[in-house]
């Protein structure tokens, strides 16, 4: 019996999350200069199929793109919006953050390759600058709330801001600079947050 088209959908929605989960690895290891072939060896998949799924490399690395920016913008946004204090948000925040450098720490790579690249379209720069710009402003006014409620330490809030994302860089580009150390002495998230909250 033939398969139905929902049928027929599924697997082409399995095989296109295959392909882009592959891309992740790829593209945050080579940057743009991996090829749709890298991809699909990563893959497991055929050289056509990864073509049929995605018209060229670009189409692929921009659809990685929109789907990190789309998650970072729905994930500020839902930060904003939970109940709690400052000090509870940001902790929330800064731990979802490390841990996902920690376990999937291609996605932030590749968002590094994408500022880094100059050949990276205007447009897409924009977007990311776009959302690091919100991330910043989300930090800083729980910073700024939470000093008010006592729950931050007393210092320049955009002081704090810049140590933190600098702290948040490191962590991303640790796998590459040094493996080692990414996998035996990757930080908890209480230490960083040791220098926002002293509580913590």
């Amino acid at each position: 019996m033939p398969r139905t088209e929902a049928a027929n959908q599924q697997i082409r929605d399995a095989q296109r999350a295959k392909i882009l989960d592959a891309a992740w690895t790829v593209f945050a290891q080579k940057g743009r200069v991996a090829t749709m072939a890298d991809v699909a060896a990563a893959a497991g998949v055929s050289y056509g199929l990864a073509y049929r799924h995605f018209a060229n490399k670009e189409a692929l690395f921009h659809a990685l793109l929109e789907e990190s920016l789309q998650a970072s913008a729905a994930a500020f946004a839902h930060f904003q919006e939970r109940p709690g204090t400052p000090g509870e948000h940001l902790t929330a925040l800064i731990t979802a953050l490390v841990e996902s450098r920690r376990s999937h720490p291609e996605r932030s790579q590749l968002l590094a390759h994408v500022l880094g690249d100059g050949a990276t379209p205007p447009e897409v720069r924009n977007q990311a600058f776009q959302v690091g710009r919100a991330f910043q402003e989300l930090l800083r006014l729980l910073v700024v709330e939470g000093q008010a409620l006592g729950e931050v330490r007393t210092a320049d809030p955009d002081q704090l801001v810049t140590a933190v994302m600098a702290m948040l860089d490191g962590l991303s580009r640790l796998p590459v600079t040094s493996p080692d150390r990414f996998h035996h002495h990757f930080p908890e998230a209480r230490i960083i947050l040791s220098m926002l909250m002293p509580g913590a």
